[in-house]
């Protein structure tokens, strides 16, 4: 229903660009939401706002229209675009007869899917692992009592196992994957006794 849909945004208080043509409403709720579902994952709501729109149109659009469509601020685009590309969510195509930059993402799901979870591996998941080695190798951890040694030893082998699946999930084609998530859910249901559905 129309009522569900938000009225334009604002953009999010960083130099904000007044009089924003409206998105189609369809358009313009997806692009909110996935801002706001970025801002909790800790990404920047701007950032996500433009990775959402280049993703929902499925065309490339230069700093100045992603500017214009949003209502923020170019500085705001700019640096969201070089994060968008240092995490390969973005990339640079020229069009004939346009001398700007444009910016288009991939429009496989899937794709995408892989690109953030390789990222917040190798930013936030390998560091940890390597920390926890570290810890368990540092001379001052025999001063450590039992339980502080068996705990970080058991979360190191939590990380590398996790590590280790998450590898192996990113091979697979998306087809597989569909089935390995059925699968998980047909035997969660036996395992807790659900009726066939």
């Amino acid at each position: 229903m129309a009522s569900d849909l938000p009225p334009p945004a604002p953009g999010d208080g960083s130099g904000d660009v007044p009089a924003a043509p409206r998105l189609p409403a369809v358009t313009e709720r997806f692009v909110l939401h996935w801002g706001e579902m970025g801002s909790r994952w800790g990404v920047n709501r701007t950032m996500s706002q433009i990775h959402a729109l280049l993703y929902v149109t499925g065309r490339p659009m230069n700093a100045d229209e992603l500017c214009e469509q949003l209502g923020v601020a170019r500085s705001n685009v700019s640096t969201s675009l070089r994060e968008l590309q240092s995490w390969g969510l973005a990339r640079v195509v020229h069009l004939l007869g346009d001398r700007r930059d444009h910016f288009e993402t991939s429009g496989d799901v899937w794709e995408l899917l892989r690109i953030v979870v390789r990222g917040r591996k190798s930013r936030e998941f390998e560091p940890t692992v390597q920390v926890l080695r570290e810890l368990l190798a540092h001379p001052e951890m025999a001063r450590e009592s039992a339980v502080t040694r068996q705990r970080v030893g058991e979360t190191l082998v939590l990380m590398q196992t996790l590590s280790a699946w998450v590898d192996e999930m990113l091979k697979l084609p998306p087809e597989t994957l569909v089935k390995i998530m059925k699968l998980g859910a047909r035997i969660q249901g036996l395992i807790r006794g659900k009726p066939k559905s």
